[in-house]
């Protein structure tokens, strides 16, 4: 998909810091989008973003599946996820499915209603935006975990699917994203990615042709 403003593109996690950056970068270069997220976070994303379609969802319920079947798509951008710590030994089963399914979950639903029609035009591209395999220490393992499977996930599709026209990028950023809530935490700015760089590098990722297509990014703020 080298061309961004002839382009329809699914982006999850609408209205958060991340995917508010990549949809003023995607709307600047002229693509059409698909909204998908979840109450307030949506309904900001909605007024400030003219977009073809809204969808108001929960992607870790499979019944998401069916409704984003509804709309054609040239591609998928997913930036949906949580971060949840909890000690190793006081990690619980709930604590398992509610992070594999806010994680795994939802890029795995997304992408089942996305896919058939770039399966159908033979032509399409999914970059999800997950986190770095390194540790983020104590506390992280079931959130790495689900982060990881993600990763894996993408890469697998990719194999699977490239001679179909379908290709996967994983975009890591490896800091935390600037946000005014960061900056009065104390964080200073060269610690923080800035989120329209990191939006840069997804529209990057879309752009790329098959035969110089890049499958995974690392983005780190400046320190």
């Amino acid at each position: 998909m080298a061309n961004l403003s002839s382009s329809t593109i699914m982006l999850t996690g609408a209205g958060t810091p991340i995917a508010t950056a990549i949809a003023q970068e995607l709307e600047d270069a002229g693509a059409q989008l698909v909204l998908v997220g979840q109450g307030e976070d949506l309904a900001r994303a909605a007024d400030r973003f003219p977009a073809t379609e809204v969808f108001d969802l929960d992607l870790s319920d499979a019944a998401s599946v069916d409704r984003l079947r509804s709309i054609e798509v040239d591609a998928l951008v997913h930036t949906g996820g949580m971060f949840s710590p909890q000690p190793a030994l006081d990690a619980a089963p709930a604590d398992y499915e509610r992070l594999f399914a806010a994680n795994m979950q939802s890029l795995f639903h997304a992408i089942q209603g996305a896919l058939p029609h770039m399966l159908e035009q033979e032509d399409g591209v999914i970059v999800a935006v997950s986190a770095p395999r390194e540790s983020r220490g104590e506390g992280a393992a079931l959130y790495q975990a689900s982060r990881a499977a993600m990763t894996s996930y993408v890469h697998s599709l990719h194999a699977e699917l490239k001679g179909r026209g379908i290709l996967g990028c994983v975009v890591h950023p490896m800091g935390p994203i600037d946000t005014l809530e960061l900056r009065e935490a104390g964080y200073e700015w060269e610690e923080l990615i800035d989120a329209r760089g990191l939006a840069k590098t997804v529209a990057h990722a879309l752009t790329r042709p098959a035969r110089a297509h890049i499958t995974e990014l690392k983005v780190y703020p400046q320190k």
